[in-house]
């Protein structure tokens, strides 16, 4: 009768054994369907990487604002060309700058774009090793409540004799786009000109000069008495 049993359970066991092995192979072969059926999202840009401190962002494209070039940097220009056409001056001629003044106007006037193209002439020629003249020194310091001054556009309050030879002198004339500049170096004897040169200076140049005469960027004139 054991015998008999066990002849029966032996056949139910590995029956069990063969379903139990069937289910696993099911389960198996369908795992790859179950990923591949799984959806994808689509590759974003997030800005969540740029948090990350190893993560930098790139900014070559990022256009960085030109830094302006001021009117000195023009007349060094014209005064490198004019040192290569220069002839008798020298470190022993002393030399003075005049105002710049527009070539279509009265020359006994001159605005603050002719008096500081000569100021900026007068450190370069200097820089050039060339002696320069500063006629509108007085021989006196005049102190007054306003300030401490050594410098007069008072021809009563300057020397009348001056120790220079040649002069730096030049006119304007107003462009499109900008103003044109004509220098040039002259002998006071013999009223030779003994160098030149021509420049130009954009007009946003021109125009980021600020006038003593102007208040929030508009010009004040004076009234007539």
């Amino acid at each position: 009768m054991k015998r008999l049993l066990l002849t029966l359970c032996l056949p139910l066991g590995f029956g069990c054994s063969q379903m139990t092995n069937h289910s696993d192979t099911q389960i198996t072969d369908d795992a790859p369907m179950f990923f591949e059926q799984r959806p994808v999202a689509a590759p974003t840009q997030s800005d969540s990487l740029y948090q990350n401190k190893a993560a930098v962002m790139n900014k070559n494209k990022q256009v960085n604002t030109p830094t302006r070039k001021n009117i000195n940097h023009y007349v060094r220009g014209i005064m490198q060309d004019m040192a290569e056409n220069l002839q008798y001056v020298n470190t022993k001629t002393p030399l003075a700058v005049s105002s710049f003044v527009f070539l279509d106007r009265d020359y006994n006037n001159a605005n603050l774009v002719g008096n500081q193209i000569a100021e900026s002439f007068m450190h370069e020629l200097h820089n050039f090793g060339v002696p320069v003249i500063d006629f509108k020194t007085t021989d006196y310091m005049r102190v007054t409540p306003g300030g401490d001054f050594v410098f007069s556009r008072d021809y009563l309050e300057l020397n009348q004799e001056q120790n220079f030879s040649y002069v730096l002198a030049g006119t304007l004339v107003n462009h499109q786009g900008g103003i044109l500049v004509n220098a040039r170096i002259v002998g006071l004897a013999s009223k030779a000109v003994v160098g030149s040169a021509q420049g130009f200076i954009p007009q946003s140049v021109i125009d980021a000069l600020n006038s003593s005469n102007s208040a929030d960027g508009i010009m004040l004139k004076q009234a007539s008495k």
